[in-house]
């Protein structure tokens, strides 16, 4: 079993890396060195953090962090909301997920205001290009400060280089942008996933940030097969124009609070929308087609009631299952873990996520591998609506870069996609 494990995994990491060279713009010019030692620190890092006890312990005191840090949104609200602040009544995603990402959108905007950010990320990026000579100085900036800020953010660190950046480095900035998930949003993750339970809340914080690290090398392993280094590069290893101490931390915290309002808001209406399109679209699938042509009792019995007629997330499931397959998803859960990808992709990574917990609690995984697995699955903004985010971003950071940027724009979601797919297989490679 142990074999055979191992064997779907080295599968499923040739398949994602033989889909990115077969979207490559210039096969013949692929680094491969390069290519190796980004998959050598996933996979180095994938088994620190599962078997090496002090790196798993610490990966365990960050997520103990960040727990207690979710646990100050409660004091907030608290106050403004009383009794019902309380999860006794029952979970509530809206009062009890959404505004930690005010809080955390506030508490990122100081530790950017007063360096810390900048401090860390410039660590990581020098330690990355200890690994991966062949990247710029900028790239490793930006790709280091996905894991902290999101896909627009992140590329304000090296703002005054992306006018000279080429074709193939502007693809890995889309990439990793894609691949990783902001910290503003992360404690949403974790509290809806966790759903009030502390020891679920730990595994999933712990997990969620070891997949925003492993997509840091992920990002350029993928970018840099399927949009090779081909032009000269201006190398660069700062961004300090970034870090501005015009304003002081009051003017800070406002910022970040009402960034952080806007993106809860923009958050609850998709999700409004998203999901209703979902029921609309369930209801032709199953209420009228599925009923009136018995379809849906015939999915009910094959699936062993797993699906319970024709609906969207049974034909995203039974489209994607192969491929969930070949990267080593438990044979029972192929079909769901196959469907929260689809879903994430088309809709977005909440919807997913969501859909994961109600299907957790529900009982429907088969192992608690594929509830792993799915969490690195779905850890990213790689979804067609983040294709939009993107090229605004990018487009008011470098106007000159608007033509690339556009040109390049699907292609970096696929990027993204793969490397979810890429974490998530390596992962799965490593445990029972």
């Amino acid at each position: 079993m142990i074999a055979l494990d191992i064997l779907r995994g080295i599968i499923g990491m040739a398949v994602v890396i033989g889909v990115a060279y077969l979207f490559s713009s210039d096969r013949r010019r692929i680094d491969w060195t390069l290519i190796g030692g980004g998959l050598f620190l996933q996979v180095l890092f994938a088994l620190a953090v599962l078997y090496i006890p002090f790196v798993s312990s610490f990966f365990q005191l960050l997520g103990k962090v960040f727990i207690k840090l979710m646990d100050f949104t409660g004091a907030g609200l608290a106050f403004l909301l009383g009794p019902y602040a309380s999860k006794a009544n029952g979970f509530s995603f809206l009062l009890h997920s959404l505004p930690i990402v005010i809080f955390f959108s506030a508490l990122v905007s100081i530790c950017y205001h007063w360096g810390i950010i900048q401090r860390v990320v410039g660590a990581m990026a020098w330690l990355l290009r200890k690994f991966m000579r062949n990247i710029s100085g900028a790239e490793g900036l930006v790709v280091s400060g996905n894991i902290f800020l999101g896909m627009t953010e992140s590329p304000v660190l090296i703002k005054n280089y992306l006018p000279t950046m080429n074709r193939s480095e502007i693809f890995l900035v889309m990439v990793a942008g894609m691949a990783t998930i902001a910290g503003s949003v992360m404690g949403t993750y974790v509290s809806l996933l966790g759903n009030g339970d502390p020891e679920a809340q730990l595994l999933f914080a712990t997990h969620l940030l070891s997949a925003s690290v492993m997509a840091v090398p992920g990002s350029i392993v993928v970018a840099k097969v399927m949009c090779p280094q081909t032009e000269p590069v201006h190398d660069a290893e700062g961004g300090e124009e970034a870090h501005s101490d015009s304003r002081n931390v009051l003017s800070v915290i406002a910022s970040g609070t009402q960034t952080g309002v806007k993106l809860m808001v923009n958050i609850a209406a998709m999700l409004l929308v998203f999901i209703a399109l979902v029921a609309l679209l369930n209801y032709i699938l199953s209420d009228l087609i599925g009923h009136y042509t018995g379809l849906n009792d015939l999915i009910t019995q094959w699936t062993g009631g797993k699906a319970t007629g024709l609906t969207f997330q049974f034909l995203l499931g039974l489209v994607t299952a192969p491929l969930m397959w070949l990267i080593g998803v438990p044979s029972g859960d192929m079909m769901i873990v196959g469907s929260l990808l689809g879903q994430k992709t088309i809709l977005n990574e909440f919807v997913a996520y969501m859909q994961m917990q109600q299907w957790r609690e529900a009982g429907m995984f088969m192992s608690e591998k594929s509830v792993i697995m799915s969490t690195y699955l779905l850890c990213g903004f790689a979804n067609i609506s983040s294709i939009g985010i993107l090229l605004g971003g990018l487009g008011v950071l470098a106007p000159t870069k608007k033509d690339i940027v556009s040109r390049l724009g699907f292609r970096s979601m696929i990027g993204g996609m793969l490397v979810a797919i890429l974490s998530a297989t390596i992962v799965g490679m490593m445990i029972r």
